[in-house]
Parts: structure tokens; C-alpha cells; sequence
């Protein structure tokens, strides 16, 4: 999933409990970017060799766009049109000059598909894997709390509300707790003329799928662990406190140990980013250990693999290593609590209540269709 999708279905959870009568038009601009984090740093080196590395922490600027019962998503490379009237969900590639069509009821396929792959793969575990997911204990957490704080975003007043989720894991014999962890820095202005048309709509897709979108939490994944279902609702119950629309989002994901939130953008700033310039060798290989211990537990829950083992090797028994010398004084450090793995910024701005441009709904000519990825 990319940055784009994963703020916008963060944005989306917000709304989904909200609703609205009118059906008119809406359309605003929404603004992401990568300012941070170890994948950040690494792919400035890749970058030598991949233009899609190169351009990984450029602004993406997408056109949001609300008339009745669809909605459509136009960017430079890719555009998204969801109808709600038809069930379905086009996907535009404007590098490949082609597009799929998706039904709602296909993508609930494949998310039943991507649970039963995970009970299946559940069953071929090793004992050694059984044993370590029967020690470690998963929990859900969710909490918003309001800073206090206020600032102005593109000539809006703004109210600061930060929201942290985290998949805690802990192992029942040492006790240690190591988290998959994501803060929103959230900047929400109370009103904004005609937005209730996008709340509408994310709330009666909610409706449509029969389930609640979180970006960033996948259904599948959650699935598998005792406690999901309650973590769902906890997180709606702490998604209410929010108030008004999200102008101004900092996203972060990475991980944290023994139970420590991972810190809001407002309350610990990563430092300065050196613009173009590479980072040093020492850097990267700083950063590259960093992301190898997030990216771990990333693709363990992107993959529907099992949690157990994914936080630095706690949850179960490693063979016993060769003792080290121990590091020089100068190169000595305390052990980090928290990684960051990827920071986000997102914006929107440019509302407006005109006729939206019917044009935008269109597949461009001369694209051709394609079957989606992973249908049979």
C-alpha cells in the first residue's frame, strides 16, 4: 500500500463514523509526502540505480473528488474511482496506459482468501514456532488525546488531537513488550464548508464492505490473534473523540520496545533532513540495521505471518551466540526504545463546493483493461 492510500485510509477511519444527508458535490487537494525515517535515508542511496527511489521522497499530489455516489482519487501516475452504486473500484495506471475494475465482492474474496491462507499456514508450523507464538501475548492498543495545542494550516485555525495504534507482543517469560507502532500527529479544523460530503461518503463505503477500513491494520492480519475483534472496537471508541477534519497530518510508523509509544512528530522532530545530499556510509548502515528490525515485523504483518519472533528475536529461543568485544567508548550508545521507520506529512487544502468535472469519472481513451493481480 502506498504512503498516499495509507494517510488517506487513516483519514477515511476518522470519518467513517460521521454522517451527512446531502449528496453534492466536493472536491479538495491532498498533498503527501515521505519526510523521514530509515526507508528515507536508504532509498536516497538506491536512488542511484531506481528512478521510483529517486522520486520516493518527492510531494505526491492527488485530486480528491466527491459527486454522489462516487469518488475518484486523480494523480500523476495512478487514479482510483470507487462506486458505490456499482460495487466497484477502478484502478488507473497512467505509465502503463491501462486499467482493472474490481467488485466489491472480490476484494471480500480476497480478504476471506488471505484469512484462510493465514489458518492454513497457522497449521504448519513448526513445534518450535508453535511454541513461541504460545508464549508471546498480542494485544491491541488505541488512544487519542487532544495537546491543547493550536496553529494555523493554509489560513485555518487547527486543534492538535495525536493518535497512537500499536500491535503490542510480549513474551511470557521475560516479560519484554516490543510494538508495531503508528502515531498521527493530527491537526483538525472544526469546519470546514461542504467536507460532510467526504465523511458521508467513507461512512457509507464502511457500509457497502462491511468493514472498517484502517490503512495501516490490515483485516486479515488481525484475524489471526485473540483480542482482534475487541481492539477493532476499542479503536472506534477512541476514533470518536476525534472532532473535525484532519487538515494537517504526521504520520509515523516504525517500532517501539517494551511497551514505549512511538513519539509524536511534534514532540520528538526527527533531525533535519541533507536535502539531496547522500548520507554517509555510516549513516546508512545505522539506518539499514534500524529499518531491518521494523521492516521485519512489517512484513510478518503484511504477509500474514505469525507476530512471534518478529520484535529483535524475542518470543523465542536463539542458539547461543559467540560473545563480542565489547564496542569501543566513543562508539558506545544506549539501545534505542523506538525506530522509526517512515514519517508522512499530509495536507489538504483547496476545498471547494463547484461542479466537480464529470470527465474526472472517465477511463482516458486508448487505455486497455487488465485482469486484477491475485483474481483467479
Amino acid at each position: 500500500m502506498t504512503m498516499t492510500k495509507l494517510s488517506g485510509s487513516l483519514a477515511a477511519l476518522l470519518l467513517v463514523a460521521c454522517s451527512a444527508a446531502a449528496h453534492a458535490d466536493f472536491t479538495y487537494t491532498e498533498t503527501t509526502q515521505i519526510t523521514g525515517g530509515s526507508i528515507l535515508k536508504i532509498m536516497k542511496v538506491a536512488g542511484a540505480f531506481s528512478k521510483a527511489a529517486r522520486q520516493a521522497g518527492e510531494p505526491i499530489v492527488s485530486t480528491v473528488i466527491v459527486k454522489g455516489n462516487r469518488m475518484t482519487r486523480v494523480g500523476p501516475q495512478r487514479t482510483e474511482i470507487i462506486d458505490l452504486d456499482g460495487e466497484t473500484i477502478t484502478s488507473i495506471d497512467h505509465e502503463k496506459r491501462q486499467y482493472t475494475v474490481m467488485t466489491f465482492e472480490q476484494m471480500r474474496q480476497q480478504i476471506e482468501k488471505a484469512m484462510q491462507k493465514a489458518k492454513e499456514e497457522q497449521k504448519t508450523k513448526s513445534p518450535e514456532q508453535d511454541a513461541a507464538a504460545s508464549n508471546t501475548d498480542v494485544k491491541f492498543n488505541v488512544h487519542v488525546r487532544d495537546t491543547g495545542a493550536t496553529k494555523d494550516v493554509a489560513g485555518l485555525n487547527a486543534n492538535e488531537s495525536i493518535l497512537t495504534m500499536a500491535m503490542d507482543a510480549t513474551d511470557k517469560t521475560t516479560g519484554r513488550t516490543g510494538s508495531m507502532a503508528i502515531t498521527n500527529d493530527l491537526w483538525l479544523a472544526p469546519e470546514i464548508s461542504g467536507y460532510d460530503e467526504v465523511k458521508d461518503f467513507y461512512r457509507r463505503y464502511a457500509e457497502k464492505m462491511k468493514m472498517v477500513f484502517t490503512g495501516a491494520l490490515n483485516p486479515a492480519m488481525l484475524a489471526q490473534y485473540p483480542g482482534a475483534g475487541q481492539g477493532m472496537a476499542d479503536m472506534m471508541k477512541e476514533m470518536s473523540k476525534l472532532k473535525g477534519v484532519p487538515v494537517l497530518q504526521v504520520m509515523r510508523m516504525g517500532t517501539t520496545a517494551d511497551g514505549a509509544p512511538l513519539p509524536a512528530a511534534s514532540e520528538a522532530p526527527l533531525p533535519a533532513s541533507d536535502g539531496p545530499a547522500m548520507p554517509s556510509a555510516g549513516d546508512v548502515a545505522q539506518d539499514a540495521a534500524q529499518q531491518s528490525a521494523a521492516s521485519a515485523i512489517a512484513s510478518k504483518m503484511g504477509s500474514l505471518g505469525g507476530l512471534a519472533g518478529g520484535f529483535g528475536g524475542f518470543g523465542h529461543k536463539k542458539k547461543k551466540a559467540e560473545p563480542k568485544p565489547d564496542p569501543e567508548p566513543e562508539q558506545a550508545a544506549a539501545p534505542a526504545t523506538a525506530a522509526v521507520l517512515i514519517e508522512s506529512n499530509t495536507q489538504l487544502s483547496g476545498f471547494s463546493q463547484a461542479a466537480a468535472d464529470e470527465s474526472k469519472f472517465d477511463i482516458p481513451a486508448g487505455y486497455k483493461q487488465v485482469q486484477p493481480k491475485n483474481l483467479d
